[in-house]
């Protein structure tokens, strides 16, 4: 079997019931770069359980978003609130908090080369969470097992392929035990043919839990595989929203006609 193809159960788990309610909303937000406005008076709101993802062209604003929620930039105008407490504006502890709700796996895999697989995930819920060390290292073993590298815990991860090294980093992320998982391009690093695994872990997840993600891909089929909603960004908008069988089969937009045909 080739290493980055994850074993499949022979029948996925039922997805547990989710949450009901609204999750994230952002209102009137807008952030520049200087004299370019990369999101424009944005307004949306995503619920509990349901897996968004963003479309669009380069440039549309859609990572932007995502590093928004990761706190790692911050909104020029407009409101952002998750579960309730806003983000933004907000005091510094209450951001923190808030912060603690939010995992996000990146285009690049960003682990730590100097520690093994197993600190890697367990790092953060240690000194972020406060978690025991040993209850954090039996919830790495579990997540390593879910992401099929229940057998990588003490290697490097410059001994691992960028698959796995991007499965580690799914881990990581699930390790906090994120309400929202935020997903950048996490395949756009990968070789072609580790590309399928990565997508088939986040499948399993996205069937068997109830954690709500915001997706940014170019990956279109399985964006219309795990997904609740599709919002087509352009400009820094959301011009066209809707299921994916609409959005992919039926979109209304010109805009989104046109992206559509050149990434299908």
């Amino acid at each position: 079997m080739p290493t980055d193809t994850l074993p499949q159960p022979e029948k996925s788990p039922e997805k547990k019931p989710a949450g009901s309610g609204e999750l994230i909303r952002l209102e009137k937000v807008t952030k520049r770069f200087g004299t370019n406005t990369v999101l424009d008076d944005l307004d949306f709101s995503v619920d509990a359980g349901k897996h968004v993802t963003l479309i669009g062209p380069s440039g549309s604003g859609k990572t932007t978003i995502l590093r928004l929620l990761m706190t790692l930039l911050k909104p020029d105008e407009g409101t952002i609130t998750v579960d309730g407490q806003q983000l933004f504006p907000a005091p510094e502890k209450q951001v923190r908090e808030v912060r603690k709700k939010i995992g996000m796996v990146f285009q690049q895999f960003n682990l730590f080369p100097n520690m093994s697989v197993l600190r890697n995930i367990t790092e953060a819920p240690v000194t972020v969470l406060g978690m025991s060390k040993d209850e954090a290292e039996v919830r790495a073993r579990e997540l390593l097992d879910l992401v099929g590298l229940a057998d990588k815990c003490d290697a490097r991860p410059t001994r691992l392929s960028g698959g796995q090294q991007q499965r580690v980093a799914i881990a990581r992320a699930l390790a906090m035990r994120p309400q929202v998982l935020l997903l950048d391009e996490v395949t756009s690093a990968l070789d072609p043919e580790l590309v399928a695994g990565v997508l088939d872990v986040l499948r399993d997840i996205a069937r068997s839990t109830d954690i709500t993600m915001l997706c940014v891909t170019h990956e279109m089929n399985f964006a219309r595989d795990i997904s609740d909603q599709v919002l087509m960004f352009d400009s820094g908008r959301v011009i066209e929203a809707g299921p994916p069988e609409k959005i992919f089969s039926e979109p209304e937009h010109d805009r989104t006609r046109e992206f559509l045909s050149a990434v299908l």
